[in-house]
């Protein structure tokens, strides 16, 4: 592991939350696929990486099966380095994962691991709670920190973060700033829209539902019928797996 990474820079921290959605320890991996003299990545990471990809795609998806089987490879791939760094990162993810998909019950599998975390790692871990501070807006990956500094700035309780957090890239991180914004009370119209988007683009079923839910029951207290009954139909959908509606 990179030494910027155990002494909390952001950069490397963003690296490292981007390394798990994409590949664990990605950066040491492409580094190495660059030279081709280098050794290959470790087992380890290899193994990491398809788990933790298929964990977070499981989570989303409502496959609780796969998933719990890719977070028990997960953490016992990162368990053989004994690095309790690179295991909080992946408890992460997996938290970011729930935040996107409206479960805020906490990173309560981070925990153990916080005393060992870099400064960023548990800036990030604050965040995904609704509990961040300004000064812990530039500990935060990259993607996140605009979202962040928006949501906490003096006098923005009437701004919108939907256009701000509409222009991430990421679909995991767009959703994931979308579902702190909600957590904090923030949950506008557009916002619960551009999530709604997001997921069923990606066809990540939980997390869709758990926004369209938001949704139908927005247009629900504003006495707006038709389209809460075009979201719930939204969701009869994908809660009957395809299959035909009945007469």
């Amino acid at each position: 592991m990179a030494a910027g990474a155990r002494h909390g820079d952001p950069a490397a921290m963003s690296m490292s939350m981007n390394i798990l959605r994409i590949a664990l320890l990605a950066s040491t991996a492409v580094g190495l696929a660059a030279c081709s003299t280098s050794p290959p990545p470790p087992d380890w990471q290899l193994s990491a990486r398809g788990s933790a990809e298929r964990a977070v795609a499981a989570y989303l998806g409502g496959r609780q099966k796969v998933e719990g089987a890719e977070i028990r490879r997960l953490r016992l791939e990162i368990a053989r380095t004994g690095d309790p760094q690179v295991l909080a990162r992946a408890e992460l993810l997996l938290c970011a994962a729930q935040v996107a998909s409206l479960d805020f019950s906490g990173c309560s599998a981070f925990e153990p691991l916080r005393v060992d975390a870099t400064a960023a790692e548990q800036a990030y871990a604050k965040y995904l709670t609704g509990e961040a501070s300004g000064e812990q807006v530039a500990l935060l990956p990259p993607a996140q920190q605009g979202p962040a500094r928006l949501l906490l700035a003096p006098g923005s309780q009437a701004a919108d973060g939907a256009p701000v957090i509409r222009e991430i890239g990421d679909p995991l991180a767009r959703l994931v700033a979308a579902g702190v914004w909600f957590q904090a009370g923030r949950g506008s119209p557009a916002l619960i829209a551009l999530a709604v988007d997001t997921a069923s683009a990606q066809g990540w079923s939980r997390s869709l539902l758990a926004w369209l839910e938001v949704q139908a029951r927005s247009a629900e207290r504003a006495g707006d019928s038709e389209t809460s009954q075009r979201v719930r139909r939204r969701i009869d959908l994908v809660l009957s797996g395809g299959a035909p509606p009945r007469p």
